[in-house]
């Protein structure tokens, strides 16, 4: 069974909206052998990082850049995650109030170091809050579980 990690920053309603969203996806009925839990990033380890075979990373953009507590987790990952989780899939998301690209590229930067192997371009969901962000964090997340159901990823 796949299992699936969710680490987020949810510092509002709305991104926690996002990130059960992605979980809501992950769990769809549709799926039936993937496993998905959630992590704050203050409190992911690099341990559930080995554990999970795909990993999905959302974060706030804050000052055209990641948020801190995402950035936190990669500084606490990545020496014992690098070499150990070469090619694992990841899916990152961006709820930017500007345009998101700040954070976009500084997360792709250390997904790259670390060798993960992106399964789609960054989803940005960026100014206002908007109902189809939640259906596309719901599609991310069914994407990642049916992906690594079907051995794709």
């Amino acid at each position: 069974m796949p299992n699936i990690l969710i680490v987020t920053n949810c510092p509002s309603e709305n991104t926690r909206t996002l990130q059960q969203a992605v979980l809501k996806g992950c769990r769809n009925d549709c799926l039936d052998e993937t496993s998905a839990r959630c992590r704050e990033a203050w409190d992911a380890d690099a341990e559930d990082v080995i554990w999970c075979d795909g990993i999905i990373i959302g974060t706030t953009e804050n000052f055209g850049y990641m948020s801190g507590a995402v950035k936190d987790f990669f500084e606490r990952i990545y020496y014992p995650c690098l070499g150990i989780t070469e090619g694992k899939p990841v899916a990152l998301y961006v709820k930017g109030g500007l345009d998101g690209q700040g954070a976009r590229a500084s997360m792709e930067r250390i997904v790259t170091g670390l060798k993960w192997k992106s399964i789609q371009p960054v989803l940005i969901l960026k100014g206002e809050f908007r109902s189809e962000f939640v259906r596309q964090c719901e599609e991310l997340g069914m994407t990642m579980a049916a992906g690594l159901e079907a051995g794709i990823y």
